[in-house]
């Protein structure tokens, strides 16, 4: 399977879980949404105020100016961030 196959299969994947719970998703695949995404979730992380990185349950959790908390499950962030001793410094 093409890389673009595997993208667009996995995208697909989490709309339709999305829509089994009635909750519409949006897939963007294209350069120039990509290009917009990567712009937006850039500015969100340089304003992050602090973070947890929480490999043992492949979570990391941004925390905000505010005090809100935002999490990433994802086991390979929270690995890569560990493996890179984000948190080591306090």
């Amino acid at each position: 399977m093409e890389e673009e196959d595997k993208i667009k299969t996995a995208a697909d994947r989490i709309i339709g879980l999305g829509d089994e719970l009635e909750a519409a998703g949006h897939a963007g695949l294209q350069e120039s949404s990509l290009q917009k995404a990567r712009e937006v979730m850039h500015q969100w992380v340089d304003q992050m105020k602090g973070i947890v990185v929480n490999p043992a349950l492949a979570r990391v959790t941004v925390i905000h100016e505010n005090g809100y908390a935002s999490s990433i499950a994802s086991a390979d962030l929270a690995f890569t961030m560990s493996a890179a001793g984000v948190t080591k410094s306090g």
